[in-house]
């Protein structure tokens, strides 16, 4: 886009520009910044205790300096710069913007038959607006594992829409038959010359058989802007059809995503809950295991040994599950809660690498809970340990997209050189997080890359 907009004059982009800004104020999905960094001027956080976001601690006596949306120095109280724009944080918590690293940026508040049927323009108007929900819970970046999400990164990107940063899969990569493959019993069998399904157009999801097929799709996707590829290698819970039980895609199909996105510098993330389809993933050169809830000890350990990362959602079957209409999607989501405290045990006590998601996946309302559903890992380890999972841990998990990070630079952390992703929060970190559940009132101040979307101080 940056090359294609070369070619175009500042003041037919400024106009254009506008334009689209005017178009999507009409929705609610104008940009809410409060106010932009003075240009060469440093900004100083002060009178704050902050979490790093790697360190298991509170810290206090320093200020935080910004400048050009990056933290650019931690110094001792009243030595930063002062020529410079100073927010008093009022000795209240400050952390770094949280990462949600399961997400579904145009699926999340959208049914399931919506999804599935609906124009696609409705379908991303929904996703822009909830995007801007996203950010104002505090939420700075979302890793997307699955859907059309390229148009709204760049949307939110340029400054169209607000909302968190975006390292996108695009489509998820399914077997037929797959936790991707959503098509009806009466479509089948699909012939050569039949057109793709609704999902697979729409750049939902894609249906690819063989290793040459999985290769294709995978490089159409890193085409796209992909920061990391997704497949899916085992049953899941939302479709119908495939028991979580079965293990999906050869170990040489997964081979040719994985050699796709190596190629390009990045890796391969798979949805996946049972012990062979977690054993062959991380055999085939997979990098991030996605809910994995029925891991076995033996998976658990060759995740620590192969060093990936184990990408976990609380799902505990409780008031902030996905709706399951279906009884068929009712049992597979008992079966996966009855797995998500052992598998939290396991990941803790093994060692392994574990980030924070929510997988809020086709359920309207429901994407209020996100912060909700990182304090409820209060009940399998520490508080500081929780946000860590969801701030320094996630922003490691990011980083394995090297060259294809959107962003370049460190998130998740209070650290020089880090984007100045920052929150401001009323609540203390080291006691509880029950206070991210209302970011109305307790999220007093939101930076993004040193800009202000929200501040109360």
């Amino acid at each position: 886009m940056q090359r294609i907009e070369a070619d175009l004059s500042r003041r037919q982009f400024i106009g254009g520009s506008a334009a689209v800004v005017g178009m999507f104020a009409g929705f609610g999905l104008a940009p809410l910044e409060v106010r932009a960094q003075t240009p060469g001027r440093p900004t100083v956080l002060t009178n704050l205790r902050f979490f790093d976001g790697t360190t298991l601690e509170m810290q206090s006596g320093r200020d935080i300096v910004i400048e050009g949306g990056r933290i650019t120095g931690l110094p001792a109280v009243g030595t930063g710069p002062t020529d410079a724009d100073l927010i008093d944080c009022g000795g209240r918590a400050v952390m770094p913007g949280l990462i949600d690293c399961h997400w579904h940026a145009t699926l999340v508040s959208v049914s399931q038959i919506a999804a599935l049927t609906q124009d696609i323009a409705f379908v991303h108007l929904v996703a822009g607006q909830e995007a801007g929900a996203t950010l104002m819970r505090g939420f700075t970046t979302i890793r997307d594992l699955g859907g059309p999400v390229f148009g709204l990164k760049l949307a939110i990107d340029n400054g169209v829409v607000s909302g968190p940063r975006i390292f996108p899969s695009g489509a998820m990569i399914s077997q037929p038959g797959g936790h991707g493959d959503f098509r009806l019993l009466n479509t089948l069998p699909r012939m050569p010359g039949d057109a793709p399904d609704y999902t697979e157009s729409t750049g939902v999801a894609a249906i690819a058989d063989g290793a040459d097929e999985v290769l294709r799709r995978a490089r159409e996707q890193l085409m796209k802007g992909a920061s990391q590829v997704k497949i899916m290698a085992g049953g899941g819970v939302t479709s119908i059809y495939d028991p979580l039980d079965t293990a999906q895609y050869l170990l040489e199909e997964m081979e040719a995503a994985v050699r796709a996105a190596a190629n390009w510098g990045t890796y391969v993330s798979a949805h996946v809950y049972n012990p062979q389809g977690i054993q062959r993933s991380l055999r085939a050169g997979v990098k991030s295991i996605e809910h994995g809830q029925l891991a076995d000890l033996e998976s658990v350990q060759m995740m620590r040994e192969e060093g990936a990362w184990w990408s976990i959602q609380p799902f505990l079957q409780d008031e902030d599950s996905n709706p399951r209409s279906n009884p068929i999607q009712q049992q597979k989501a008992e079966e996966v809660a009855r797995g998500t405290v052992q598998a939290f045990a396991m990941g803790r006590s093994e060692g392994v690498n574990m980030a924070f998601g929510t997988d809020i996946l086709m359920n309207l309302g429901a994407s209020q809970s996100q912060g909700r559903q990182l304090a409820k890992l209060t009940r399998f380890m520490p508080p500081l340990e929780a946000l860590r999972m969801a701030t320094g841990h996630a922003g490691d998990l990011l980083a394995l997209s090297g060259p294809r990070d959107p962003y370049q630079g460190r998130l998740g952390v209070i650290a020089e050189g880090a984007h100045a992703d920052i929150l401001v929060w009323d609540g203390d970190p080291e006691t509880d997080l029950n206070f991210l559940d209302n970011p109305g009132s307790n999220l007093r101040l939101i930076m993004k890359g040193g800009r202000v979307f929200k501040e109360t101080l």
